[in-house]
């Protein structure tokens, strides 16, 4: 399964791991566990994808924005 639900939770949650993202995501999401294709999918901003990775329906994401590789919600 994948860690991608986790993850998002924890940035939906955390403050500074949306900060810690926001300056550096691959670092963050590499030190998180996630994998390539894992990190690819979420840098895509593609919410289906997202969500389809994640195993949830893609209404139950929060509304998140990944532009230019900045998360904002």
């Amino acid at each position: 399964m994948s860690q991608l639900v986790d993850y998002l939770n924890l940035l939906d949650k955390d403050a500074a791991a949306r900060e810690a993202h926001n300056n550096d995501p691959k670092a963050a999401m590499t030190a998180f566990g996630l994998n390539d294709a894992e990190q690819q999918v979420f840098m895509s901003g593609d919410k289906t994808a997202i969500a389809n990775l994640a195993g949830i329906d893609a209404r139950d994401l929060p509304k998140l924005n990944v532009v230019n590789n900045d998360l904002t919600y």
